[in-house]
């Protein structure tokens, strides 16, 4: 820990449940200081408390109240409370909102930002020093934050979760509710979003990821998903043609995942993709097409109608599961 230095970690949580990123930015904040967890929302419950207090932290803030779904507020909350915390890096789980929160907040408090990290450290100089991976991640590159303060967006799993040897019991600290912002931006209406017992892609240890090769029918790779239990994933071709929605896209400009295993379908593995998706463990693709460049990279590969091989995959893996 680097000495008395205070680091806020936002911790993304859903219902009141934590997401699996806010332990591992817990625990990537204490490499770096003394870790305070900003929660929006209602007060946590005792179960999550314990959570927090387990990976280190020792202040939770909750900041109740306020419309979390605006940016401008959650910046201009952010920046109140780092300034009174005294906290000279912030940590937010990367996602698209985050981004901007993370942007502006950087902006309003003068700090460097420094986006889709895969790890976090303090330089010689008590700066904050990121690594991230470029081009695919055929490049990993080393970032030193130019300034005294440091906003840090961080990749889905590229910290694991570590709890401490004996957990720490949090200070509950009630803030002010969320600023209004600059009021150039409201909330003009909130559309429900459908509920799914599949896990989220971002977090998930297993994804299928379907693409143009799926021509807009999904239900083999939803199928196969909730045979392995797995998340359902889209590329930015079948997301910007409405097959999925945006939040369901790996790759570059959409989500960056790293699960165990990555099965593709009707995939052709282009680099914007590729970037979102090469830390996986193991990956898997099906593909008609023989030349698709995602079997250049692929650990296996079925070149075959995904209409044929994911049906019979699915069925298989449920067969053998029924029979233990």
């Amino acid at each position: 820990m680097s000495g008395s230095a205070i680091v806020l970690v936002v911790v993304e949580q859903h219902g009141g449940t934590l997401r699996a990123s806010a332990t591992a930015l817990l625990t990537a904040a204490r490499a770096l200081g003394e870790p305070q967890a900003v929660w929006f929302g209602a007060e946590p419950g005792a179960d999550a408390l314990a959570v927090l207090g387990a990976h280190g932290a020792r202040v939770v803030h909750v900041v109740p109240g306020g419309d979390a779904a605006l940016p401008d507020a959650v910046a201009a909350g952010l920046a109140e409370l780092a300034a009174s915390a005294g906290a000279d890096v912030v940590l937010l789980a990367s996602g698209f909102g985050a981004k901007e929160v993370a942007a502006r907040l950087a902006l309003a408090t003068d700090a460097a930002l420094m986006v889709d990290a895969s790890a976090v450290e303090r330089g010689a100089d008590g700066r904050v020093v990121t690594t991230q991976q470029a081009f695919a991640a055929s490049w990993t590159l080393r970032s030193a934050a130019l300034a005294d303060r440091a906003v840090v967006t961080m990749r889905s799993n590229a910290v694991r979760a570590v709890p401490l040897e004996t957990s720490v019991t949090p200070e509950v600290a009630t803030v002010a509710a969320l600023l209004p912002g600059d009021g150039r931006v409201r909330v003009v209406e909130r559309t429900t979003r459908p509920t799914s017992d599949r896990p989220d892609v971002g977090e998930a240890t297993v994804v299928v990821v379907g693409g143009r090769g799926t021509q807009g029918d999904f239900s083999p790779v939803e199928d196969l998903a909730d045979a392995l239990g797995a998340a359902v994933g889209a590329t930015r071709d079948a997301t910007d043609e409405g097959w999925m929605p945006h939040e369901a896209m790996v790759g570059q400009t959409g989500q960056t995942i790293s699960p165990r295993l990555y099965v593709g379908a009707g995939v052709s593995g282009a680099i914007h993709h590729r970037g979102g998706m090469q830390a996986s463990g193991t990956i898997v693709a099906v593909n008609a097409d023989p030349d698709a460049p995602i079997f250049e990279f692929a650990d296996f590969g079925v070149v075959g109608d995904l209409f044929e091989v994911l049906p019979q995959a699915a069925a298989e893996i449920r067969r053998l599961r029924a029979e233990g």
